[in-house]
């Protein structure tokens, strides 16, 4: 099963969206949030990216989302982080809470880690007014 991290500067913004995406994405267990830093306040953290996304790992990848560019840096701190683990993980170009939904969605009917990315890949276009 593909693993998701979603990387957020806000923990309650984390919860929230995994919480969303759950709705739609019965059964499926692999999200995983590293919101905030340790304290409760704003901002990212590589150590806790880092340990979200060996949680999330469970050997057929992980993909990470995040919220603003310095929570990518982060994230890509954490992948550096990892090196020589063996984790298969990658960071989505897509908008985050659709990008999530869509990712559980894949995740949950056994796509593979190239399917998932590329389908949450597809949010970035689109519209919500036509």
């Amino acid at each position: 099963m593909v693993g998701i991290v979603i990387v957020s500067h806000s923990a309650k913004i984390a919860e929230g969206i995994k919480e969303l995406a759950l709705q739609m994405a019965h059964g499926y267990d692999g999200i995983f949030c590293a919101g905030g830093m340790e304290d409760g306040s704003i901002g990212t953290d590589a150590v806790r990216i880092m340990d979200a996304i060996r949680d999330a790992d469970k050997g057929d990848g992980v993909v990470v989302f995040g919220d603003l560019g310095s929570g990518i840096i982060s994230a890509e701190m954490a992948i550096d982080m990892l090196d020589g683990e063996g984790i298969n993980v990658r960071i989505a170009d897509a908008p985050i809470v659709e990008g999530v939904i869509v990712a559980a969605v894949e995740a949950s009917i056994g796509s593979d880690l190239n399917r998932v990315i590329e389908e949450s890949e597809k949010t970035r276009d689109f519209r919500k007014i036509q």
